[in-house]
């Protein structure tokens, strides 16, 4: 994994909007009706095109496809684990999210008409059987895709997310829940292995974690136990795989809401940093978030590994100033070391494959232009 040795590099967490005639392509084949699986494949690869020339044109150094080919970041695992049915249930939200809902109704009745907009509803899947991994022609098109994008620019790096092993399906088969993780972790770990082969960076989406740590339905150390319980199968899925072709990734989910029930970072912290990837992205554009650059006067960096806090929002189309970013990235970096900072967003801008996402398509250029512009203010203060 690079590192910002001569000048405060660029990414971002991985989702982008996708183009309106692949979501129509997508959409009749999430709801089991006739499509072109040809113009499917080619308008999946002419969009991961576009979106890498985007992002390099725009100023990101490590860049990734979008997720051009995902229904969302977590969603796309039906078709890549073997050993699970849909689940027809009501989508059940997660405890963190529910809370959020009770406390402000009038809010989120309107923010969830946003979610008929996307190319098929958010369903669960149930494990009704042993869990193995099938997605290896899928993800190897991912891997082409990147790859052929990235041909034609001097790219710093390029990196693939794939989601990490929770949250996604309700247990009907392992005798418990630790059971049922580790089988899910050992599937995903061959989708893991097979993006560093290929030469990318290893990104884990993992939202789990916080969602588990700021469940309101548990008692505080059932809820951390739970939470190490993670750390160790994601890990165990990691063995082997250098710590420098992996990087971590979580936040507070997709709610774009007051987040008035987000838990502080620092709760966060001591399980982030205990998983074995070489970098850690989070959340900070957040404004729930903004001061909690502090903690890292107390918290030990572990030698090895890069922070890559959240500078531009997600779930806002307000386009950053470059200034604030560079004030953003001088914090960082006086705390834990320039080489150490990599600028990052707090988390994707379409995570699911919608009409209508959170950020609008002409706005996240603008915004990656200022995250560029602030690494490039905050490099000429750090390096001369």
């Amino acid at each position: 994994m690079k590192r910002s040795t001569e000048r405060i590099l660029t990414t971002h967490a991985g989702s982008l909007a996708r183009p309106t005639e692949l979501l129509d392509t997508m959409k009749e084949r999430e709801n089991g009706r006739p499509y072109d699986a040809e113009l499917l494949a080619h308008q999946v690869r002419d969009a991961v095109a576009d979106r890498v020339r985007q992002q390099v044109e725009n100023g990101i150094d490590v860049v990734t496809d979008g997720e051009m080919s995902k229904v969302s970041f977590l969603g796309y695992v039906k078709d890549r684990l073997g050993g699970f049915e849909p689940d027809m249930e009501t989508t059940r939200m997660a405890p963190s999210w529910q809370k959020e809902v009770d406390d402000f109704p009038e809010y989120y009745e309107e923010y969830f008409k946003k979610y008929s907009s996307t190319v098929t509803p958010l369903r669960r899947i149930i494990c009704r059987g042993p869990i193995s991994y099938v997605g290896q022609e899928l993800l190897q098109a991912d891997i082409e895709n990147l790859r052929a994008a990235v041909a034609p620019f001097d790219v710093t790096e390029g990196f693939i997310p794939s989601t990490g092993p929770s949250g996604f399906g309700r247990n009907e088969y392992y005798a418990n829940h630790e059971e049922y993780l580790a089988a899910v972790a050992e599937a995903m770990r061959e989708e893991y292995l097979a993006i560093v082969d290929a030469g990318f960076v290893l990104q884990v989406d993992d939202p789990f974690l916080i969602d588990m740590l700021g469940d309101p339905t548990m008692e505080q150390d059932e809820r951390e136990r739970m939470a190490w319980v993670h750390v160790e199968a994601l890990n165990h899925a990691l063995r082997d795989i250098p710590m420098d072709r992996i990087r971590h990734h979580t936040c507070y989910g997709l709610n774009h809401g007051p987040r008035m029930n987000d838990i502080p970072l620092i709760d966060v912290v001591p399980f982030m940093l205990a998983i074995n990837a070489g970098a850690h992205s989070f959340e900070v554009a957040n404004p729930r978030h903004y001061h909690e650059w502090r903690i890292w006067e107390d918290v030990k960096l572990p030698d090895g590994k890069i922070l890559i806090p959240g500078l531009i929002g997600h779930a806002t189309n307000y386009v950053e100033h470059p200034e604030l970013v560079a004030d953003y990235i001088m914090k960082y970096a006086g705390l834990v070391g320039r080489e150490n900072v990599i600028a990052g967003s707090d988390c994707g801008f379409s995570s699911r494959a919608t009409y209508s996402p959170e950020v609008h398509p002409t706005v996240v250029w603008p915004k990656f232009r200022a995250l560029a512009e602030g690494a490039a203010l905050a490099t000429k203060e750090l390096w001369g």
